[in-house]
């Protein structure tokens, strides 16, 4: 969520679209974005501390309205792994509801004020080094954190699959399907054609599952930007101030929604990955 931008609205958005970048050595290649790493820990941090307080303090009896939310969350993560993976899900279902209330966490930070942290910066060390000083917190609009989520769920993908099927049988899948024959000859034929699809078809999981989220709140946090243009004249501000009130309660729904999508897909995958063709 955006406020009055200081100065024009292109150098505005520039400075917002830059991260808290740390090199590492010489190369240009190893950097880390510093913001987004200490908001994801923070943020999951969190996560596992509210579940880890309302599971603590669980009753049998009448629960409390934060343990309602919290049996009313779980439940429904449940219900969606139930639906999708007929497999045992005590290792799938926690595995969504990490998924799921994560992502919340972190797409919900487009809802804060962009200025908050320049604030901070500001109050502590002045409006100069407030202006140098880049700090960008929602982490799932930066492609280095999806693309980061989106492996780890392609590596628990193939884990399942090995684990089903074995490593021979995972490799023989990836050598004889989708297309198949009776025939040894045809099947050798077959196999490069085989390999190249499955290979395809494996790689293009993650990158679709990062791409979609961060385009999603990429775009989100864009357009809280162009609307803090509207907050640099009294003419437009209470128009400002509406855009932005309607743009951010629908924003909820893309947040939730997002974060849904990727939870479905990586229940989807891992269904797909311990079926046998």
């Amino acid at each position: 969520m955006a406020s009055e931008p200081q100065g024009g609205l292109t150098e505005y958005i520039t400075h917002h679209l830059h991260h808290n970048v740390v090199s590492l050595g010489d190369s240009s290649f190893m950097k880390l974005h510093l913001d987004s790493l200490v908001v994801s820990f923070v943020l999951g941090v969190l996560f596992c501390l509210w579940f880890w307080l309302k599971a603590r303090k669980a009753t049998s009896g009448v629960p409390s309205k934060g343990q309602a939310l919290v049996e009313l969350i779980v439940e429904f993560v449940d219900t969606q792994v139930k639906d999708t993976f007929h497999g045992d899900r005590r290792t799938v279902t926690p595995l969504a509801l990490s998924i799921f209330m994560w992502v919340v966490f972190l797409n919900s930070m487009d809802l804060l004020p962009l200025d908050a942290p320049s604030w901070g910066v500001k109050a502590v060390a002045g409006a100069e080094t407030a202006h140098h000083t880049f700090f960008r917190w929602v982490p799932t609009a930066d492609i280095n954190t999806t693309m980061g989520l989106a492996l780890a769920v392609f590596f628990i993908v193939l884990g399942h699959g090995m684990k089903a099927k074995g490593a021979l049988g995972f490799g023989k899948e990836l050598m004889t399907a989708p297309f198949h024959a009776d025939n040894l000859v045809v099947k050798i034929i077959l196999v490069p054609f085989n390999f190249v699809l499955n290979v395809v078809e494996y790689l293009s999981k993650p990158v679709s599952l990062a791409m979609r989220l961060f385009g999603n709140m990429y775009g989100g946090e864009l357009v809280f930007m162009l609307i803090a243009g509207l907050f640099a004249s009294w003419l437009s501000f209470l128009p400002g101030v509406l855009f932005n009130t309607a743009w951010a309660i629908f924003h909820i729904l893309i947040i939730l929604l997002q974060a849904f999508i990727f939870m479905m897909l990586t229940i989807v995958y891992i269904a797909t990955a311990r079926e046998h063709h």
